[in-house]
């Protein structure tokens, strides 16, 4: 027992000490975590994630590859035509539109260009800027166990063909999509009327009298006047027919080859090389430079990821195996007994990895060595995001930059910030409706 306490302590002091650190940290500390485990405790190394990895690689290439041809830019000005158009419905609309720009691109990162046209078609139109732009960055994460193609869902598939209880892509989705949707549009319905009007709201009144605050309200803030080459929509095409053909070949396997096994290519294969060459169609048709695809936000990103998963998944999954039987025999019982009990671990350890992947890579081994079957793992999957509670991601900290009439906030007390309670209700609901349809569909 000793023993058990000493690996944990080191292990759970290097995902701090990664975390504190940042970046491709959290991926070194892993990294030297094994080490410690390896060669200070004589345990066996499992094997490090390279099937995830690559997934990761692959996808992300692409990704990126697809915002360097414009691609991106032209989702954000479809979806700034439609807030525009529809203003009094930013709170709904707004939320949506960050979720699904999420599954379809991978990445969270997307949502940046959207939330100042967000503030402002809420300015305009005389809403509550903090209405919308919470429940926008919250929802915009929520998307990204929903998206086929992010990293978080990819990495699930891959842990569950290597756990030898394979769940498809169209698995996943099903859950996680109808799960995320409901859970965003409960948390939407209670923004509605969150806080007070502006024209009732004695603080941003005061902001008024400032002819300097006034005169930033009026700046004009829209994607509408850039222009659109007919290589970007054509990247867009391109991508979604990449993400359209790994979606055709989970639902019609018999498509594919079969290899060595007399089985059809496996589909964390399938991922990896179709999503590498609709990138490369990208690159072609929109003329793509590589050297900006390796320059670009969502590829450094992505590298983060791999890296991060790399070291935290490879030290988890060897602490996890070494510790397997004092795992089962002293809180397996508890955890199969009440599952929620998993799902608010996954939930802590998210708030502060500040990844659903990398949270998965630590919370899935675990909870495959307490003997909780695949599909349970499934419908808990949504507790993987919670790094709004300290409201220090990006995307919260960009809603807090661009909601020009300050509504938008972390408050006194650090906790009482505008991200808490809509993240709280949107995790928890569509949690709870993916537990549910897991229950009933696997």
């Amino acid at each position: 027992m000793a023993m058990f306490w000493i690996q944990f302590i080191l292990v759970l002091g290097a995902v701090l000490i990664g975390i504190r650190r940042g970046g491709v940290a959290l991926g070194l500390i892993g990294g030297l975590g094994v080490s410690l485990l390896v060669l200070g405790f004589r345990s066996s190394p499992s094997e490090p994630p390279i099937a995830v990895m690559l997934i990761i690689l692959a996808v992300v290439t692409a990704s990126a590859t697809l915002q360097v041809a414009g691609g991106l830019d032209y989702l954000v000005q479809l979806t700034e035509k439609m807030l525009r158009a529809h203003p009094k419905y930013v709170t709904i609309l707004a939320p949506l539109s960050t979720f699904f720009l999420t599954v379809c691109v991978g990445t969270g990162h997307a949502v940046y260009a959207l939330l100042p046209v967000i503030a402002d078609v809420a300015i305009k139109t005389g809403i509550r800027p903090e209405r919308p732009m919470a429940i926008s960055s919250v929802a915009s994460q929520m998307g990204i166990t929903a998206s086929p193609v992010a990293a978080a869902v990819t990495f699930f598939l891959g842990f569950a063909a290597k756990a030898g209880h394979p769940v498809t892509l169209i698995d996943i989705i099903s859950i996680t999509l109808p799960a995320g949707v409901i859970g965003l549009l409960v948390a939407a319905a209670w923004s509605f009327n969150r806080g007070l009007d502006l024209d009732k709201d004695p603080e941003y009144q005061a902001r008024l009298q400032d002819p300097e605050f006034r005169k930033s309200l009026d700046a004009n803030v829209t994607t509408l006047d850039k222009e659109i080459s007919t290589t970007a929509k054509l990247s867009v095409a391109l991508f979604f027919a990449g993400v359209g053909t790994i979606i055709l070949f989970a639902v019609c396997p018999d498509l594919l080859p079969l290899n060595g096994e007399k089985k059809p290519v496996p589909m964390t294969t399938v991922v990896q090389f179709v999503m590498l060459a609709y990138g490369a169609f990208i690159m072609f048709a929109a003329d793509v430079k590589a050297k900006d695809i390796a320059h670009s936000s969502v590829f450094t990103a992505g590298m983060i990821a791999v890296v991060s998963i790399f070291g935290i998944a490879w030290m988890s999954d060897t602490f996890i195996s070494a510790n397997k039987k004092f795992l089962v025999d002293n809180i397996g019982v508890m955890v199969k007994m009440a599952p929620w009990t998993f799902a608010i671990a996954t939930f802590c350890i998210s708030a502060f990895v500040k990844s659903q992947a990398a949270t998965l890579a630590i919370t899935l081994p675990l909870g495959l060595a307490l003997g909780l079957p695949v599909p349970l793992l499934l419908g808990l999957m949504p507790a993987s995001y919670a790094y709004f509670f300290f409201a220090f991601y990006p995307s919260d900290l960009a809603a807090i930059n661009f909601d020009r009439t300050g509504t938008t906030r972390i408050g006194k007390y650090l906790l009482n910030h505008s991200f808490m309670i809509p993240g709280l209700i949107g995790v928890s609901v569509s949690t709870v409706v993916a537990y549910g349809i897991s229950q009933m569909i696997l």
